[in-house]
């Protein structure tokens, strides 16, 4: 009898600890016992999350929420990490959801490469996410709102509106079909190829032209580039000092000679505005322009008197002239 009792009371006893240890295991409590690192993260709003909610990274579980707690108008989360955790100082975390039904657990993302390792009791950066029942909030007003709109179309409100244009159509009826009608018939035009809008669609006249106008256009643009091109030889040789031009515009002998003959010139401008030499007396010596002017008056009184006289007479009538 005590060997039965003895035995009733280990397989109790052993019964006991194993739906502990499974109750703790579904729970999640058996993290608390194991070794970790233990970092916080402070939100505006945790909903629905609960001690022992998972902790995830890229949807893999690495550790658990261990203490919710209110701190200066947040909500503090203290959140029990597995050691090989990669968590960084950059990393950021966020409360979610699995599903419109799931439950809440915490985000956490990588961070940027090459940050360093969160210690332990730091304080991660947070993301809020939108609040489900919020959403579902706005979501459920949504739809009343157009429920109600649906509602205050009544039968009547729909006739007020659609009626004018049923009676509208009613007494347009023949207009309306005339029109369509010519429509029709225009549209029928146009793909037969008939009419001007048929033809420029259909022919083929109007695209040969197109395309020989094309054509000139760009023979007139390659003559137009060559002469661009035999204009800008020119001017390279010009700007070179070869040719003709190239000399005139590039040659200094020419320039210095041209200068000399310039101020040749001005020299013997000068000379005849002062009355030196022939040309000068003849332009400014009043005298020397008299007896020229006498000269030639006796000559034309000469030449009136030879016309009746022999060869003789008229050697001895000019001599006579001239003092001879």
């Amino acid at each position: 009898m005590k060997n039965s009792l003895e035995t009733k009371l280990g397989v109790f006893v052993a019964l006991t600890i194993l739906a502990a240890v499974l109750i703790i295991e579904t729970l999640g409590s058996a993290e608390f016992f194991s070794r970790g690192k233990h970092v916080s993260a402070l939100f505006d709003t945790v909903q629905d999350l609960k001690v022992g909610d998972r902790v995830k990274m890229a949807g893999v579980e690495i550790g658990r929420v261990e203490r919710i707690a209110l701190a200066d108008e947040k909500v503090s989360v203290t959140l029990k990490l597995k050691p090989e955790a990669a968590v960084k100082t950059d990393s950021k975390a966020s409360v979610k959801f699995s599903g419109l039904m799931g439950q809440n657990f915490v985000s956490i993302s990588f961070g940027a490469p090459g940050s360093p390792k969160a210690e332990e009791g730091a304080v991660l950066e947070t993301a809020e996410q939108p609040d489900l029942s919020a959403i579902m909030a706005k979501l459920d007003s949504a739809a009343t709102g157009i429920a109600n709109f649906g509602k205050s179309f009544t039968g009547d409100q729909i006739n007020n509106l659609i009626g004018p244009l049923t009676d509208f159509i009613k007494q347009n009826s023949g207009p309306i079909t005339a029109t369509i009608a010519n429509v029709k018939n225009v549209t029928s035009q146009i793909a037969a190829g008939q009419g001007t809008v048929g033809k420029l669609i259909y022919e083929d006249a109007l695209y040969s032209t197109a395309l020989t106008t094309v054509s000139n256009l760009q023979d007139t643009a390659a003559s137009a580039k060559d002469m661009i091109a035999s204009a800008k030889l020119v001017m390279n040789d010009v700007t070179a000092g070869q040719g003709t031009i190239g000399k005139l515009l590039t040659d200094e002998t020419l320039y210095h000679a041209t200068t000399a003959s310039m101020t040749n010139l001005e020299s013997i401008l000068i000379k005849v505005n002062q009355g030196q030499g022939t040309v000068g007396k003849l332009v400014n010596d009043q005298d020397f322009l008299q007896n020229a002017k006498l000269s030639l008056q006796k000559l034309d009184k000469a030449a009136d008197g030879l016309e009746d006289t022999g060869p003789l007479s008229v050697i001895g009538i000019i001599a006579n002239q001239f003092g001879l």
